[in-house]
């Protein structure tokens, strides 16, 4: 009955979910039904707004050492989440939620805004399978780098190596013949040569000559390449140890940050196809929530709070333009009194003044009839300075 109804009155926790689903608690504290659907809107702001400071959280903490400062910037990020959704539903309402534009934008910022959120998410809960990913990942990099490498040492160690296999290839030749002449003589003295005598005879001492004059021309060759092909395995070790040391500051650079995580993931998604429909599956989920403000404000009915906004906001239109109109019928009213008033002021003036003015002026004449020396133009002159009123500008 009405002489038997009583005041609701909102715990602090429901104000709070009102004031997140933009409501205004002073139109809604009669609104029976809107209450609770602006309770909810105010629920799933605050699921969408933990969600956001957690995944921020998650995501600082890949590029941020100190935990502290993840902390605040989860917040601060999450904040700004919160602004951007109330922002959203604020603009929703019985008569505008209908408009396709602002409806649209509202949902492109939404799903993008969800899609970069839903990464941090994923990160964390593949966290394992995402770091053997970028274990093998980081090995491919280093093979694709030492392939670069190479190719780009390619030609100067080419030439290095065929000036080495030239040198040595010399020293070889050198060499068998060195051999060749050694083992013919060595045959020839133990009779087992063409002549078949044992001892140190003519032919055997022939081919000892042409061994010593091969082997002395084989050490004086020695002496000549060996420096030459020291130097070439010198600067081979110098581009292996660049090569090495390069690697080793290439893998010191190689970590586990956002964006590695990110490619890590994608190539886990692109090799494992368990994976995949989990992954979209989740990417969905995580979309949705980022999307439950705008989608329970859009789905959920108007009801009489919608109608007391409107109500509300033209009542208040219609009495700032009349607050506006009596403040100009006041100024107005003002300005036309204050006129009147100094016009009546200026009008006294002049009367009152008038009696004075005219004995200044006939004193001013009586001196210029007792003096000669002064001309009529001159006593005008000082009189219109004197007595005549300047205008107004």
């Amino acid at each position: 009955m009405l002489s038997q109804r009583q005041s609701y009155t909102a715990t602090r926790f429901t104000k709070f979910l009102w004031w997140l689903s933009t409501a205004e608690k002073e139109l809604l504290q009669d609104c029976v039904i809107d209450r609770n659907r602006y309770a909810i809107i105010g629920m799933t702001v605050l699921g969408t707004w933990m969600f956001a400071t957690l995944a921020w959280t998650y995501f600082f903490s890949t590029v941020v050492s100190n935990i502290y400062a993840c902390i605040f910037l989860g917040l601060f990020m999450g904040w700004i989440i919160l602004t951007i959704d109330r922002a959203l539903i604020k603009g929703i309402n019985k008569f505008n939620k209908n408009q396709f534009a602002p409806l649209l934008f509202r949902g492109i910022l939404a799903v993008t805004i969800g899609v970069f959120m839903a990464q941090p998410a994923l990160l964390y809960l593949f966290d394992k399978e995402i770091h053997v990913q970028i274990s093998l990942d980081n090995e491919q990099k280093k093979r694709d780098k030492l392939l670069q490498q190479e190719s780009a040492i390619a030609s100067t160690k080419k030439d290095l190596l065929l000036q080495r296999s030239q040198l040595q290839n010399q020293l070889d030749n050198k060499y068998k013949e060195v051999s060749v002449a050694r083992n013919n003589f060595i045959t020839e003295t133990d009779g087992t040569g063409g002549s078949k005598k044992i001892g140190l005879k003519d032919i055997a001492q022939a081919k000892q000559k042409e061994y010593q004059k091969l082997d002395g021309e084989y050490q004086q060759l020695l002496v000549l390449l060996q420096p030459q092909i020291k130097r070439t395995d010198s600067l081979l070790a110098v581009i292996e140890t660049s090569i090495q040391q390069e690697q080793q500051s290439f893998g010191a650079l190689l970590n586990d940050g956002f964006l590695t995580r990110i490619e890590a993931l994608n190539n886990l998604i692109k090799t494992n196809t368990a994976l995949q429909f989990r992954y979209y599956l989740l990417v969905i989920i995580l979309l949705l929530i980022e999307l439950m403000p705008v989608l329970s404000k859009t789905i959920l009915p108007a009801g009489t709070y919608d109608e007391k906004v409107l109500l509300r906001e033209k009542l208040e239109k219609e009495i700032v333009q009349k607050n506006i109109a009596h403040e100009q019928q006041l100024k107005e009213l003002y300005n036309q009194l204050a006129f009147e008033q100094d016009t009546e002021f200026v009008k006294d003036f002049f009367a009152s003044s008038k009696k004075e003015r005219t004995t200044k002026m006939e004193n001013e004449l009586n001196t210029w009839k007792n003096t000669d020396n002064k001309s009529f133009d001159a006593m005008w002159n000082s009189i219109k300075k004197d007595m005549l009123t300047k205008q107004e500008n």
